[in-house]
Formats: structure tokens, sequence, C-alpha cells
């Protein structure tokens, strides 16, 4: 299944290269919530909080009643995991706030967010970066792959989100091998971003078992939708 992203940054809708590079903007948000209507998921991401930098908490919940939403991005508590969801994201995106800089998971707190909002309104969001887990709107890593953090979670979340951040809106293609690797680490839902560039690809991925997040392509309309 194809999921169209929308990342937000300043009040706008945006697509960075690598998380970095501003790359395209648009501030025609009735355009885009239009175009994404028929889709059962999309993917909201406040990439100001995930950055730490402020945040666009009217926005996520304006766009989270008109469309069928998971959300993330500065999610950090309990409190703010449940005020999205009350907003009306079907699903919230956790990410940072699983792992310790020391390489830990935060298996205590993923737990306790489990049993307060329910596991599968919960998607562990692992951002990798040179194989890597990356942090706190990717500018960060900690010493731990997902292949060690997957296992660790599987109880906790209803789906896992791996997002491969080195291919992040160059549409060079996902890593399918890396797809069907992690596929096999978990019976829960997984789905990937990072480069996904055609219907082939989503297909390939679909055949996997394995749903695609897809940003660049669908803005530079290189994949039709």
């Amino acid at each position: 299944m194809l999921i169209p992203s929308i990342d937000l940054l300043g009040g706008r809708i945006v697509q960075l290269v690598q998380g970095e590079k501003l790359r395209l903007a648009f501030d025609d948000f009735e355009y885009w919530i239009e175009k994404f209507s028929k889709f059962p998921l999309v993917q909201l991401i406040d990439l100001d909080a995930a950055m730490r930098q402020g945040d666009n908490s009217d926005l996520v919940a304006r766009i989270a009643k008109r469309l069928p939403v998971q959300a993330g991005g500065g999610i950090h508590s309990i409190d703010r995991a449940r005020q999205v969801l009350d907003a009306g994201a079907r699903r919230v995106i956790i990410g940072s706030a699983l792992f310790s800089e020391q390489g830990a998971v935060h298996t205590k707190f993923a737990a306790e967010l489990a049993a307060s909002v329910g596991v599968e309104r919960v998607v562990a969001g692992i951002d990798t970066k040179n194989g890597k887990i990356a942090v706190k709107g990717w500018k960060a890593q900690v010493a731990l792959t997902p292949d060690e953090a997957i296992p660790q979670l599987e109880a906790y979340a209803g789906t896992f989100l791996y997002t491969h951040v080195d291919g992040e809106g160059l549409m060079q293609g996902f890593p399918i091998e890396t797809a069907a690797r992690l596929r096999k680490l978990t019976q829960k839902k997984l789905i990937v971003a990072g480069g996904i560039r055609s219907q082939p690809e989503v297909d390939a991925l679909d055949a996997l078992g394995v749903d695609a997040v897809v940003g660049m392509a669908v803005y530079t309309e290189l994949l039709a939708v």
C-alpha cells in the first residue's frame, strides 16, 4: 500500500533531502488534503517538533480532522501522544523517545505508552543513518541498529516505521533487501520510507507485506496518485 506523506515545517508542507535541505514547499493545504483524501492512511510529520524548534500543533489537528493519519514528530510523552490522538490521529509515531543516547531501548516507556493508548495505536519509528538509529530530528545517532531495536519493541507497537534517512528525498529507490530483512524481524505491520520513486517499487514492497511511505516522488509527480 502507498501511504502519502505530509511533512510540516514553519507552517508549510515541505519536502527535505536527507532531512536537511529544503527542496519543496507548499502553502495550498486544501489541494493536498483533497488529493490525499482517497487514501486509507496518510503520514503526517511535524518536523519543527521533531527538530525541537517549535511545533505545528494547530495544523496537525486541522489535517487530522480531515484525513486518516498516523502522526509523529516530537512526541516524547504519553500526554502528548494522547493529545495527538484526541486531535484526530488514528495512530502516533514515536521515535526518539524510545531510545537513550547510550543505545538502550526505553522498554518501560514503550510499555506504559502501549498500556495507555493501546498497542495498535503505537507506531515505533526506526529512523536510520549509516545503519544506526537516528534521533532528535535525525540530528543525532545512537549506538543501536534496527535489528537490535525491533525485537525489543515487538510487544509494545502495532506497527514499525523504518525510514532510510540516507535515501530520503533523493528518489533513488529503497533498498528492497533491507525491507525483506526487516520483514523477518517482526510479526507486526511494517512500513518503510526513504527514496521510493515508482509504482513497481511500491508493488515489490507490497509483495513482501510491507507498506510504502512516499513523499518527494508524489510531490514532484514522478509517481502519479
